[in-house]
């Protein structure tokens, strides 16, 4: 792993344990009915790495497809023996990018939200951050991103457009 902030995270047994490399593309706390039915919760947050910075320690995973916003998969990865969801990988940018559960991190207020999207979608009790970019849907990273944030991002479509993940 190249230098810079080195996050661990895991599963709730403790059996599946990660490390990630340096600070993510972009965080998302996401609202959708869809986040909520997958968590049972109000929703998820996300924080997204290039998959080639999150090195799996230890643990054994299952994969689980359901329908993704965009229409394309999504594949939530879970800890095989309790379950946990750790990881997602959504079909815009497939392997490429793996979207890492905040609350499996070690540190899980190490990371913060750029975003809270689909607040349209919120249950109705549910309070905002007024400090941070809200949209009812999803939103153009170009207008909330930083530069090195979408430097990275277009690195990833290149290699998707190259059949690459």
């Amino acid at each position: 792993m190249s230098g810079g902030t080195v996050r661990e995270g895991g599963c709730a047994c403790g059996k599946t344990r990660y490390r990630i490399a340096g600070e993510p593309i972009m965080v998302h706390h996401c609202l959708c009915r869809q986040c909520q039915q997958q968590t049972g919760s109000t929703g998820v947050v996300n924080g997204f790495w290039e998959s080639d910075r999150v090195e799996l320690l230890s643990g054994n995973l299952a994969e689980f497809s359901v329908p993704g916003g965009s229409g394309e998969p999504h594949t939530i990865v879970r800890c095989k023996d309790c379950g946990s969801a750790v990881f997602s990988h959504y079909g815009r940018l497939g392997r490429l990018m793996t979207g890492v559960r905040a609350g499996s991190l070690d540190e899980p207020g190490s990371i913060t939200p750029d975003v809270t999207i689909f607040t349209a979608e919120a249950m109705p009790w549910v309070r905002f951050d007024t400090d941070n970019p809200q949209f009812e849907g999803y939103y153009d990273p170009r207008e909330v991103l930083p530069e090195e944030s979408l430097d990275r991002l277009r690195a990833l479509g290149k290699r998707r457009r190259a059949d690459e993940g």
